[in-house]
């Protein structure tokens, strides 16, 4: 919630900034460094500031500019699009946001790996030419679907994105074979009704999760526990406008995108 002390504390931040808001402060950069690929010991010298780098790639995702509309004083965009398709290739982002995750649960008392978490979607245009896509029928929306699972209190701990058209269980399969190996001391789960499947609750059994169905208890808008928890995920996901939209061909670059969105809200969290 905005208070004024919190609107005090962004603006301490900002100014320690360099030129626009999305820019690494120190402490960020301090954190950030030892995760970057090291110069290349033959070859050519590295010439550009991976700060830099990181800093219009940041830039991007908050504003949602295209690659070629970033700002003068970054480097050019050629550069710095091959430096962001090298860091997919490293899963750079990924790792950078679930070390940033760890430390943030630890700093809020909490053990650095979860053993809750919540299931859930969200469906979005994709209107990329080319991009892998369907039309949900539910939502009457042509795009691409979120599967996400969150801890308990709304930190990104897995997503699977799918056409539109997949159902919200059978992405929800592909999140549980793969976070076991992720955070390996998840055991239960909440999710609303959409994922009371067969298939999803044999699956889950196998692999020793619990998943608790929250169903909705009356009509009209009602604050459900657990349930509102990654809605206000969603929420921190679309206050970055390059996720406003999936404008992304690749699925590997949108997933991509999502956690240099993510990764920079708990990067700031635990650096100030």
């Amino acid at each position: 919630m905005w208070t004024a002390t919190s609107r005090g504390r962004m603006a301490e931040i900002e100014k320690k900034t360099r030129r626009y808001p999305t820019d690494l402060t120190d402490e960020e950069w301090s954190q950030v460094e030892p995760l970057l690929p090291k110069p290349a010991r033959t070859g050519r010298r590295r010439e550009i500031a991976l700060r830099e780098v990181l800093n219009a790639i940041r830039y991007l995702a908050r504003t949602g500019c295209g690659w070629r509309m970033l700002p003068v004083n970054f480097p050019p965009w050629q550069t710095v699009y091959w430096w962001f398709r090298r860091f997919v290739r490293l899963f750079l982002f990924r790792t950078i946001h679930d070390i940033a995750l760890m430390i943030d649960r630890e700093q809020a008392g909490r053990g650095a790996s979860p053993s809750g978490g919540i299931l859930d979607s969200q469906t979005i245009k994709a209107p990329a030419p080319g991009a892998v896509r369907s039309f949900d029928g539910a939502k009457k929306v042509v795009g691409r679907k979120r599967h996400v699972a969150v801890d308990t209190d709304g930190r990104l701990l897995m997503v699977n994105l799918t056409p539109a058209g997949i159902s919200d269980s059978a992405g929800a399969q592909t999140i549980l074979s793969a976070i076991r190996k992720r955070w390996p001391w998840i055991k239960h789960l909440f999710a609303d009704s959409a994922y009371d499947r067969g298939k999803l609750m044999d699956k889950a059994a196998y692999l020793d999760f619990v998943i608790e169905v929250v169903r909705r208890i009356d009509a009209g808008f009602k604050v459900l526990p657990r349930r509102w928890v990654v809605e206000r995920t969603f929420g921190w996901m679309t206050r970055w406008r390059r996720l406003v939209r999936d404008y992304e061909a690749r699925i590997d670059v949108s997933e991509a995108m999502i956690h240099v969105a993510m990764g920079s809200l708990l990067l700031r969290r635990i650096a100030h």
